[in-house]
């Protein structure tokens, strides 16, 4: 790996304890240092974890406190309250703000100057509110976005078409919520555009059964098992990996915008370029007017409601 590989966790709960398990199995990071307000979790989890080591690859795990930021390489936040049954993440907003706002302040205090990786939701709102906050560039403040969603596509159209994911390719864009979108002017099965792949009998009814599915994906999953934690803990681990790696590849997050797309000063989900830098580079894609309206909607909700949070 390119870089130290110091990995610090804040919020241990569902998604972060899977996250912290991920990289453990998978061998990404070095060190891992966990911080939640629930120290005793903290503990536990770092007893369990290393309960496993004779398994995996060597780690140094351990309960950290914000002083241990200072050497971090990277920052994968998680901390804050979960969505509930029927609950938007636009509604998480307002707590989570203020959760997002206490962490971010106690990080730059201990002196860090590597990447962070948020995840917490409105994970858009909050990334764009962790980057005014911090001071840091906008290459070292990522949200992880539509990365889950993205691969939900994948995922919902390999089972449809009894395809291997691996083969397929293609972007949720927008918000990670209720406004994001897929884009099948660049989606593809096998190297084949998903409209010629598809029966055109089937074309219209097919995409926008996926788009629906992909959309809903995390209200079904709350409602069966109370939250989602696997998913956004696979993608967690593979952004973090691309980051220490120095991997050059492309994933769909949340970055902060300054003239793509036409959009500035918010934080959305667009294809990128990850490197050992953070945001190497942002994919401008030819979208199509209705997607570029989309994306414009998408991003106007998204700037205010952060107004709601951060007035400045």
């Amino acid at each position: 790996m390119s870089k130290a590989a110091n990995i610090i966790l804040i919020g241990d709960g569902a998604i972060g304890s899977s996250y912290a398990f991920n990289c453990l199995t998978t061998g990404v990071g070095k060190s891992l240092g966990i911080i939640d307000v629930n120290r005793k979790r903290v503990q536990g989890d770092v007893e369990d974890l290393m309960d496993a080591l004779p398994y995996v690859s060597q780690k140094n795990i351990y309960a950290a406190n914000y002083e241990d930021c200072r050497y971090a390489d990277i920052i994968v936040i998680t901390a804050g309250v979960a969505q509930k049954p029927g609950e938007t993440r636009l509604q998480l907003l307002q707590k989570n703000a203020a959760i997002i706002t206490d962490v971010t302040k106690n990080i730059m205090a201990s002196g860090f100057d590597g990447i962070i990786l948020v995840a917490s939701n409105p994970v858009d709102i909050l990334t764009e509110l962790v980057l005014k906050l911090s001071g840091l560039p906008r290459n070292r403040v990522l949200g992880s976005g539509t990365a889950l969603d993205s691969a939900r596509l994948r995922s919902a159209i390999g089972q449809r078409y009894n395809v291997d994911v691996r083969a397929v390719h293609g972007y949720i864009m927008g918000e990670h919520g209720d406004s994001e979108f897929p884009v099948w002017d660049y989606t593809t099965i096998g190297g084949q555009p998903i409209r010629d792949f598809v029966p055109a009998n089937r074309l219209d009814q097919d995409l926008a059964a996926i788009s629906e599915q992909v959309k809903t994906a995390a209200y079904s999953i709350i409602e069966q098992k109370g939250a989602t934690f696997y998913g956004i803990a696979a993608s967690l681990t593979r952004l973090t990996a691309a980051i220490l790696n120095d991997d050059h590849a492309a994933f769909a997050m949340s970055v902060h915008l300054t003239g793509e797309y036409g959009l500035d000063d918010v934080s959305i989900g667009v294809p990128v370029i990850l490197s050992g830098r953070g945001l190497d580079r942002i994919i401008e894609l030819d979208l199509n007017p209705d997607d570029l309206k989309k994306l414009t909607d998408s991003a106007a909700i998204l700037k205010q409601n952060l107004q709601s949070v951060y007035p400045g």
